[in-house]
């Protein structure tokens, strides 16, 4: 059957309908779902039919049905597990990749995406003061965009001592040691998984989280000289915002002859702003770093983004050649497919480079003082609230509150998602359960800030 761009009006028109209708009421609405999956299961579950249906009429019945189990993540009052919202020049960017709906795993079979990520590959690394000759890589994830970093690092400490992991695979190879601080974020524990080379000895960390200069020089020494070595560091605690001593672990790590792979999720951002790039200070002299573009940056799901300084190890780890396979210069930009698991994959870079074009050097930078601004107003005034207690510094866009008990804070947790004004998430931390606020929505304004500490200021004398 041939396709007619009129067998798209109709669906399109109400999809469109609906995404602002969504977003109209993102203001007033309940952060939190309205219902569990059960009840859309039984609302959803049926025979499927025999015969087709209308796609305008899938649309509406999807919308209808599956509204009330919607959390408002684009909400300014989500803080939840360190989730952006969307900007607007991305959410409409991503829209256009579906309508286009190319294959970007080969660079030059479609050129229109090639230019566009790579563009954004190119401002990437300037926003964030990254070696220019890097390789960057669209990923699903940060935690797949840790494990591309890591790749090429296992790739690179491997072929240092003559050992192919990608022809000979890793039985028999001298074994690989991964350094990581106590409190790395669990995907590390999974990159590293995904890669065969099993847990990272763990490192100690400060009472903020930041791996420790000292430890990391010491486990260092216990490994056994010339035996090669992975150390990962983090730019942004998952609790407390802290952010590794690069130069001082990153030297050090060198002189080990390690690579050195930094998981800035959310927090690579922060070289982005000149008010708060002396929180990376060092973080380019790294080997590898990862980040999601769909938190701080505020893109659509999923977009996570892999830098690799060193070309030939993050292509040596994922490239791949077959007759059937468009080549690309292997001294230029290579194939998208060379840098990441997928060899099909979506055009993810896309929105990436719309949310920089909108923003610009300067919004990019903006953007993040603006939520580390929200993130220091919510601290400040939950310590005003008399019985709560700030438990970390509070230097970037996270902090984490507690009452005087372990009972007293997961009920607040509990009271906030049942009211609705803001969601936070709880954790524990340091041996005490907390709730976690996360500012990452770029819509985050002086309004949800109040909204939020005022919700909380008639919560807690109830628990």
């Amino acid at each position: 059957m041939a396709s007619d761009p009129a067998d798209f009006e109709k669906p399109l028109a109400r999809a469109h309908a609906s995404a602002l209708e969504w977003l109209g009421t993102l203001d007033r609405r309940p952060v939190g779902p309205q219902t569990d999956v059960e009840p859309l299961l039984a609302a959803l579950d049926g025979r499927l039919p025999d015969a087709p249906t209308d796609p305008t009429d899938v649309v509406e019945l999807m919308v209808r049905t599956v509204e009330p189990g919607l959390m408002a993540i684009p909400s300014g009052r989500f803080f939840g597990w360190v989730m952006g919202g969307t900007l607007p020049a991305a959410l409409a960017a991503d829209w256009l990749v579906s309508a286009w709906d190319q294959n970007a795993g080969m660079r030059n079979p479609t050129p229109a995406i090639s230019a566009l990520e790579e563009t954004a590959g190119t401002w990437l690394l300037d926003v964030l003061g990254l070696p220019g000759t890097a390789d960057v890589s669209f990923t699903t994830g940060g935690t797949t965009a840790n494990m591309v970093g890591l790749a090429a690092g296992r790739h690179a400490v491997l072929a240092r001592h003559g050992w192919d992991v990608e022809a000979a695979g890793l039985q028999g190879a001298p074994r690989v040691h991964a350094l990581a601080g106590a409190e790395r974020h669990d995907s590390v524990d999974l990159a590293l998984r995904y890669l065969g080379l099993g847990a990272a000895t763990l490192v100690e960390a400060d009472d903020q989280g930041r791996i420790r200069a000292d430890a990391l020089t010491a486990a260092l020494t216990d490994i056994p000289d010339g035996e090669p070595i992975l150390v990962i560091l983090q730019a942004g605690n998952l609790h407390s915002g802290a952010f590794d001593p690069f130069t001082d672990t990153i030297r050090r790590a060198h002189e080990s002859g390690a690579w050195v792979h930094v998981d800035g999720a959310f927090g690579l951002w922060a070289a982005a702003s000149p008010r708060l790039r002396p929180l990376v200070e060092g973080m380019a002299e790294a080997d590898s770093w990862a980040t999601d573009a769909h938190k701080t940056l505020n893109v659509t799901y999923d977009c996570g983004i892999a830098v690799v300084r060193e070309r030939a190890a993050v292509r040596g780890s994922f490239g791949v050649h077959a007759s059937y396979l468009a080549a690309a210069d292997p001294s230029g930009p290579g194939n998208p497919y060379e840098k990441v698991p997928e060899m099909s994959r979506r055009a993810r870079g896309v929105p990436v480079w719309a949310a920089l074009r909108s923003l610009g050097r300067s919004g990019v930078g903006l953007l993040v003082e603006r939520l580390a601004a929200r993130a220091a107003e919510i601290a400040a005034g939950l310590q005003a609230i008399e019985g709560a207690e700030v438990l970390n510094e509070v230097p970037y866009t996270q902090v984490c509150m507690a009452l005087d008990s372990d009972e007293r804070t997961r009920a607040l947790g509990t009271r906030i998602v049942e009211d609705g004004t803001a969601w936070i998430s709880g954790s524990t931390w340091r041996g005490r359960a907390v709730l976690r606020v996360s500012v990452s929505n770029w819509s985050t304004d002086e309004s949800d800030v109040e909204r939020t500490l005022d919700m909380v200021r008639r919560l807690v004398p109830q628990v």
